[in-house]
This record gives C-alpha cells, structure tokens and sequence, in this order.
C-alpha cells in the first residue's frame, strides 16, 4: 500500500517538554490507534519528519520502538508499514480484555461509592451524546475514559496496570467497529453503572463480560474496507 499522508487535521501538536523522540513516539501511536495511520499503511520517514515538523532521526527511532511493539512492521527494501492485525491477534486481545473488565466490574461493584457512580453516568452521558452527533472519534474515547473509570473504581494497582498494557490495543480494534456498535454499547453501559450502583457483583460481572464478548464478535463479523 502507498503512503498516503496524513487526513488533514490528523497532525497532533508534540507537546513540551520531554525528550523529542519519546514525543514523536507517542504522537505516532495515537495517530496509529486512531486509525489516522491506517494498517498497512507505508510510513515514509521523510514524509513523517515533515508533517510533524522534525529531523528523520527522532521518526527512524519512533518507527523501531513501535516495530518492537508491533505496531508497525519493518520490512527488509520495503520500508515501514502500520502492522495489519490478524483475526487471531484480535481475538486474543479481545478474550483477555474480556477477562479483565469483567473482574473490574465486580470489583467495583463491590465497592463504589456515589461519586464514582455519578462520575460513571457522566462519562455514559457524554458517550450517548457522541453517538448522537455521529462523532465517532468521540464515542471512542469517551468509551475508553468509561472503562479506564471503571477500573479505577475497582481499586486493584495489578489489574489496573494489566489493563493498561492493552487499553491502546483494545481502542485499535474498537474504533473500526464504534459506529456500528453505537447506541447498544451505550445501553450496556447504562445496564452496567445499574449493577455497579445497587452493589450486585455477579451482575455487573456478567453485563461486563457479555458486553465485552459483544465488541469482540463484532469486530470479526466487521465489514471489511
């Protein structure tokens, strides 16, 4: 696949300060995660360094770090290119986020407060009105600010600090499929913050886990570009 550049707009500011090739590093991920860099996309060092207003050698040790990570693919005369998961990748991925949630939402059942119940419907509220608006960028990261709550509500450091190895992954996969997800992702969430409120542990382990399946599923049955 040719490169392609960047969707005008998609060019995040590096923010200051910090060591220059970590900011590229991270600037390049989201714009991977995002799915501004598309998978399969060639990654042209020159053309990147342009558009993100640096030399090429912050870009060549971004695109390595990235390339030990996954996310993208060195080849051999080729050049770089946005890694194309496969369908078992996914559906591993998926499988142990399904895990995971679903022991956070029984944590945080067992343990919630009215605040953190509150701060749940705020962050369903502003998922609902991306939904409306079609804001699909949005509704992905207002699903992820969600999740990431409710596993700050569950109060485990070790499971919080797993989820975080695969919160970007899971936002990857997820962003192809938000639209068609929409308004029935937001519903289960509303089924979710009821379990967490009225303190129903097997409750909100099984809206978890049949929500997080129900991603998963859709993700394989996708249409594909």
């Amino acid at each position: 696949m040719l490169s392609r550049g960047l969707p005008h707009g998609a060019v995040p500011k590096l923010e200051r300060p910090g060591p220059l090739r970590e900011r590229v590093y991270e600037a390049l991920l989201e714009l991977i995660t995002t799915r501004a860099l598309r998978p399969g996309q060639h990654l042209v060092e020159s053309e990147l360094a342009g558009q993100l207003g640096v030399s090429r050698q912050p870009v060549r040790e971004a695109l390595q770090r990235l390339n030990t990570e996954g996310w993208v693919d060195l080849r051999p005369a080729q050049g770089a290119f946005v890694h194309e998961p496969t369908e078992e990748e996914a559906d591993q991925l998926l499988t142990v986020r399904t895990l995971l949630e679903a022991e956070a939402a029984r944590l945080a059942a067992a343990g919630a407060d009215e605040a953190g119940v509150a701060a749940l419907e705020d962050l369903c509220a502003k998922g609902e009105r991306a939904v409306l608006d079609d804001d699909v960028d949005g509704a992905v990261a207002a699903n992820a600010e969600f999740h990431a709550k409710v596993m700050e509500l569950a109060g485990n450091a070790v499971l919080s600090e797993l989820a975080a190895q695969v919160d970007r992954r899971v936002r990857w996969y997820y962003t192809p499929v938000a639209r068609q997800r929409g308004k029935q992702s937001w519903i289960e969430h509303r089924e979710l913050i009821a379990a967490i409120a009225a303190g129903d542990e097997h409750g909100a382990t099984a809206v978890m886990r049949a929500h997080t399946e129900h991603t998963r599923r859709t993700y394989h049955d996708r249409e594909r570009p």
